[in-house]
C-alpha cells in the first residue's frame, strides 16, 4: 500500500518546515506529499522549494487564495491532485513520529478510516524544538502534555484499538482513508468556512455511507506544535452544517471535491 500525504497549511512555515523534515525521517516515505496551502505567503513557498530540492521527497504544492479559513476546499483541492489510492492527512503543526506513514500503512482495512492521537507540545517546548529543528521526542520529554498519546507501544497498540462509529476525538490532523471512499461521499463540504466541524461532518457522512472508524493508540503518533486558538466566530453556524447532515443522514455533500476533479 501507498499513499499520498496531505498537509494543511496557512502562514507558518518555521513549523512547516519542522514537519517536512519529520517527514523525511520516515521509516518509509509517502509516494508524495501534498501541500494544502490556504493562502500562505511566499515564505511558506520558499519552505517548499527547499524541500523539492532536497529530492527526498515528491512535493507538490496547493495553494488557493487568502479568503479565510477555507481549509474544507484547500484538502479537497490537495486530495483532487492526489494519485495514491489512499490518503493521510495531517495539519502543518504536526510533527510525526518516525513510524507515523508506517503505522497507518499496515492498519489500512477496507472499509474503515484510521484515526490516530495525538500529543501536545508546550508552548516553550515548541519554541526550542523550532530553534533546534528537533523532530524526535520522547515518552519523559518535561515539554509534553497529554503523556499517554505519546507513549509508543506495539502491545499497547493491539490491545486498545478500537473500531466504532462515534465523532468524539474525530481530527483531520491524524486521519487516513482510502480516495475512493472520499469521493464517493464528495469529500468536504465546502460550505465550512471559519474553524470547526469540518472535520465531523465529513465523517459523518462517511459513516452514513458504510466506512467505519478505526482508533489507534500508541501507534501512528504525532506531537502538535503549541499555536493560539483559532477564531471561533463562525462556529455556531458550522455546528449547525453538522447537525443538519446527522439528523438526515447524508452521504453527500453538494458544494463538495467533484468540482476539482478531472475526467
Amino acid at each position: 500500500m501507498k499513499c499520498s500525504l496531505i498537509i494543511t497549511t496557512y502562514n507558518r512555515p518555521e513549523a512547516l518546515e519542522l514537519v517536512l523534515l519529520s517527514v523525511e525521517r520516515q521509516t518509509v516515505l509517502p509516494e508524495e506529499v501534498i501541500i494544502a496551502d490556504d493562502g500562505s505567503d511566499n515564505r511558506t513557498q520558499a519552505i517548499i522549494n527547499n524541500f523539492q530540492s532536497n529530492k527526498i521527497l515528491n512535493i507538490q504544492h496547493s495553494w488557493q487564495e487568502d479568503k479565510g479559513f477555507r481549509a474544507a476546499k484547500s484538502r479537497n483541492k490537495a486530495i483532487s491532485i492526489s494519485t495514491q489510492e489512499y490518503i493521510v492527512l495531517i495539519d502543518g503543526d504536526m510533527v510525526l513520529h518516525t513510524h507515523f506513514i508506517e503505522d497507518h500503512l499496515k492498519h489500512v482495512q477496507k472499509g474503515f478510516l484510521i484515526q490516530g492521537k495525538r500529543s501536545l507540545l508546550t508552548k516553550t517546548r515548541t519554541s526550542s524544538a523550532i530553534k533546534n529543528q528537533t523532530t524526535l521526542f520522547s515518552f519523559f520529554d518535561n515539554g509534553l502534555q497529554n503523556h499517554k498519546n505519546s507513549l509508543y507501544s506495539n502491545l499497547l497498540s493491539r490491545l486498545f484499538a478500537s473500531k466504532k462509529t462515534h465523532l468524539k476525538g474525530i481530527k483531520t490532523c491524524n486521519m487516513s482513508f482510502f480516495r475512493s471512499d472520499c469521493i464517493a461521499v464528495n469529500g468536504f463540504n465546502e460550505n465550512f468556512e471559519g474553524w470547526g466541524r469540518e472535520d465531523s461532518e465529513f465523517v459523518v457522512r462517511l459513516f452514513n455511507y458504510g466506512v467505519l472508524r478505526k482508533t489507534l493508540r500508541f501507534q501512528a503518533i504525532q506531537y502538535h506544535l503549541f499555536h493560539h486558538e483559532n477564531s471561533r466566530g463562525r462556529l455556531h453556524d458550522n455546528d449547525a452544517i453538522l447537525q443538519y447532515s446527522i439528523a438526515n443522514q447524508l452521504n453527500w455533500c453538494d458544494d463538495g471535491i467533484n468540482k476539482h476533479l478531472k475526467g
